[in-house]
Order: C-alpha cells, then sequence, then structure tokens
C-alpha cells in the first residue's frame, strides 16, 4: 500500500500538472503587426502579446467582440496595380535585387508581406510611358479580323515580371481593364475620350477575347476583366465614355455572348468606377439577359461613399464586389494609412467587397512615367523605384497589414464595438489554415486600452492614437 507521503506528494504532482495544463489552456497569445506612424514603427511585428484569457468583462471599456459564427464574403485577395510604368521601373533593377524585392512583395515566408491580387491594364493606362493599344494602325486603317493584333511593349515588361510574380505565388488572381479600345474603333478616332462605335462593338469582344487567350498562351491566368476603367471619365489618356446602357448592351449582346462561345472562364466585372454612382451597375444588373454573363461590380473611392458597395449587395446578393483602385497622391503622408486602413481594408471588405487594390505599386522619384494629354503625374507608388533604390510609401503598408495574413479564400466574419468601442473601426476573418485575423485601427486622437471578445475568452490590448493592428490567434 502506498504510504501517505508519497501519495499525497504525487497528487500535488497531478494537481500541479492540471493546474499548468489548464493554465496552458486559458492563456492563449495573439501574434500583432503594428503600425504607428508617430513612433515611425511600420508593419512590425511585436514581441510582447496580449493573451486570450477566460475572465469577467470589465463593464463600461472598449471591446470589440468577433463572431466566427457569422459569415459573409469569401476574399480574393489585396494588391496593387502593375501598371506598365510599374513593370517598367520593376524590369529595368537589377536581376538579383528585382528578386529580391518581388520576393518580398509577393512570398509570404518570413518578414515578406504576401500580395495576392494584381490589376493591370488591357492596353496602355494613363501610367505608361506612351499609349498603345494591341491592334494600333495608321489613321484611315481598319483590322476587323484582328490580323495586327500583338501583345506588344506589354512582352517588354508587364509580361515577364508578371511571370517572375506567379513563379513565386502561382495561384495569385490577375484582373485585367482596359482603359481604351484601338483607336479606328471610337468615334473621335482618338486614344483619349470618344465611345466605342457601335459597329464595332462584335470586333471589340472579339478584341478581348484574344487578350485572354494570348496571355494564356503566355502562361498567365487573366482571372477577371472589367469591361471599361471609369467609364464616366473620358479625360484620361488613354480613356473612354461607355454610360451604362451601351455598357449593358455590350455585355448582353456582345461580351457576353463571345466569353461563351469560347469557354473562357474569366470573370466580366462591370463599372470599375467611383462609388457615388452604385445605379450604374444597379442598371445593368436589373437584365436578366446581361446579368447572366456578369460575375460582380467594381468600384473606385474618389467619390462616393464605401457603404455605396453595401446598396449594390442588397439589390443583388448573388453578386459579386469588388475594389479595384485608390491613389496615395504624392508626395503621400502617414495619414494616408489611416484614411486607405478605414475606408479601404476595413470599409471595403465590410461592404462585401472581395478584395482591395491600391493604385499603383510603383513609380520613379517624379511620380513617372505617365502619358500626356491627362496622365496622372501625381499618383505615388507604393514603392519609389530610383534604379536598385527602393523606397516603401503608405500603399505598400497599407496592403501588408491585410495581404500578409488573410489569404486568399479568407471568409469575412463578424466582428463589433460595443458602445464605449467608438473610434476602433475594425474587420475581422477566418482563414482558410484555421487561423482568426483582426484588423483594428485606432482611429482617435488619443491611445485606446480595449478588450478583443473571442469565444467567451478577452485580451486586452492597447494601441496608439492613429495606429493599426493586425491581431492573429
Amino acid at each position: 500500500m502506498m504510504n501517505s507521503t508519497l501519495q499525497k506528494m504525487l497528487t500535488g504532482l497531478c494537481l500541479l500538472g492540471i493546474l499548468e495544463n489548464t493554465q496552458a489552456q486559458r492563456n492563449e497569445p495573439l501574434s500583432s503587426w503594428l503600425t504607428d506612424p508617430d513612433r515611425n514603427v511600420y508593419f512590425k511585428r511585436q514581441e510582447e502579446h496580449p493573451l486570450f484569457i477566460k475572465q469577467a468583462l470589465d463593464k463600461g471599456k472598449p471591446s470589440i467582440t468577433v463572431d466566427e459564427k457569422q459569415r459573409s464574403q469569401t476574399m480574393d485577395g489585396f494588391g496593387w496595380a502593375l501598371t506598365g510604368g510599374s513593370a517598367t521601373q520593376i524590369i529595368r533593377m537589377s536581376p538579383g535585387t528585382r528578386a529580391a524585392l518581388l520576393k518580398e512583395l509577393f512570398a509570404t515566408t518570413e518578414n515578406n508581406i504576401g500580395g495576392s491580387y494584381l490589376r493591370i491594364s488591357i492596353g496602355a493606362s494613363d501610367l505608361n510611358e506612351k499609349v498603345f493599344s494591341y491592334d494600333d494602325l495608321p489613321a484611315g486603317q481598319v483590322d476587323t479580323a484582328l490580323h495586327q493584333f500583338d501583345l506588344g511593349p506589354d512582352r517588354r515588361d508587364v509580361i515577364p515580371v508578371l511571370k517572375e510574380i506567379l513563379a513565386i505565388n502561382p495561384l495569385i488572381k490577375v484582373l485585367g481593364s482596359p482603359w481604351s479600345p484601338p483607336a479606328w474603333m471610337k468615334t473621335n478616332n482618338d486614344t483619349r475620350g470618344g465611345s466605342l462605335k457601335p459597329e464595332y462593338y462584335g470586333v471589340y469582344a472579339h478584341y478581348l477575347v484574344r487578350y485572354i487567350r494570348e496571355m494564356k498562351k503566355e502562361g498567365i491566368r487573366i482571372d477577371a476583366i472589367t469591361v471599361q476603367n471609369e467609364p464616366l471619365h473620358p479625360g484620361n489618356n488613354p480613356s473612354l465614355l461607355m454610360p451604362a446602357a451601351e455598357q449593358g448592351a455590350f455585355v448582353k449582346n456582345f461580351l457576353g455572348p463571345a466569353f461563351r462561345r469560347a469557354k473562357l472562364d474569366t470573370k466580366i466585372i462591370i463599372y470599375d468606377h467611383n462609388a457615388d454612382r452604385p445605379d450604374y451597375p444597379i442598371s445593368i444588373l436589373k437584365d436578366p439577359a446581361a446579368a447572366k454573363y456578369i460575375d460582380g461590380s467594381a468600384f473606385h473611392l474618389y467619390a462616393g461613399k464605401i457603404e455605396a458597395l453595401s446598396e449594390v449587395h442588397h439589390a443583388f446578393p448573388g453578386k459579386n464586389l469588388y475594389f479595384t483602385e485608390q491613389w496615395v497622391g504624392a508626395p503621400g503622408n502617414p495619414g494616408d494609412i489611416r484614411e486607405h486602413i478605414q475606408k479601404l481594408i476595413i470599409g471595403a471588405t465590410r461592404n462585401w467587397s472581395r478584395n482591395v487594390v491600391e493604385w499603383n505599386l510603383a513609380s520613379d522619384p517624379a511620380y513617372k512615367p505617365h502619358t500626356d494629354r491627362g496622365g496622372c503625374d501625381r499618383c505615388l507608388g507604393a514603392l519609389t523605384i530610383d534604379g536598385d533604390k527602393v523606397t516603401r510609401n503608405p500603399a505598400y503598408y497599407i496592403i501588408a497589414h491585410a495581404a500578409k495574413l488573410v489569404r486568399p479564400g479568407s471568409v469575412r466574419i463578424g466582428s463589433e464595438t460595443n458602445a464605449e468601442g467608438e473610434g476602433l473601426p475594425n474587420t475581422a476573418f477566418r482563414t482558410p489554415a484555421g487561423r482568426t485575423v483582426l484588423i483594428v485601427l485606432n482611429n482617435t486622437a488619443a491611445p485606446r486600452d480595449f478588450s478583443i471578445l473571442f469565444n467567451g475568452k478577452s485580451a486586452r490590448t492597447r494601441l496608439p492614437a492613429g495606429a493599426v493592428a493586425t491581431y492573429q490567434w
């Protein structure tokens, strides 16, 4: 028979083990990444982590409740516009420096930030050195059979850069957007402004099909296209005016049927302009003959409110939403991070967007290249590239706060503040790996202490004024 002293010792050790195990179960740490511009901290992993423990709630204190049972849209990713000008800056770097930079941008290991979505222009955008389409002709000539179609200047920069990115992340989604058809298809025979001639609707639909097929031959899958970048703004060079009635007719009678005949799985996304005109995509989606070809609608935020995306969602909950462009104006400042985190990373995702794309990835120190007659001369890239020297700007950190941890396939879940949590906008996700991610901004002028509540546990943490943190557990 065990003597009483030994029995007490074993019982004590058993109780200690139970206590230690219970304590380990109760104290679950959060990983966190912080940007605090006032302290010159930019997307830095924090060494001290708050802990989830079972404890009574502090009544009257700010809190954010994360509810994984509330599920919304699945995320496609976060990234930038790889404009022709961006690709030009990147391809001119020395091979080793370029490879290291692309790994930093698109890999997820170590300190790399994991960009997971790219928007490219179909033909030139206003951030190319020169305007071009894939079928440019001398004045007075036409090419309705598209015999002269060629990817042209994209072979020098966009395509080789994309191939290097795809070698790092083969699953990255690529969205293509046209700024203008070839000038010979337009009412004004110019790259800037004008409308698509009705007699060329069918030819232009085939032009877009041809683009997708030619990119596929290069090993680049175009996941989706928007029908027209900023169809209500014909002032850039290049650009095109395409009112809703024209875009609806083009999709219904030409583009949609052309995609179906070609057996393309590339998505068709309409609108691709500011949030002040949700009536534009709604009017097209009201036509079932057009809507059957349409995956969803895309938005920018140079006008209107981000909540307009939810208006479109509630009108057509079966159609997807995308956020495809917002610039940071030169020279940029720390307040851009705060604004874009609130309106885009948090605002767009809370209003059903499947992605967030910043405009644009890279420019030189003079914000070049850009086209004449309406090219953006104040667009600050996420990167400023000067030879092999790289400066990381606000759009780099804005995307990093979501892209690294909110991987494609993540689902947005519920996250709500209590009455005392005003000034702490937030958004939360459940990742394919089974982790929970919460992004929080302190949008006030003072530090904020608050609790994160999850599955009956809470973790206390603090954010400095104007700071943003991404938490993972």
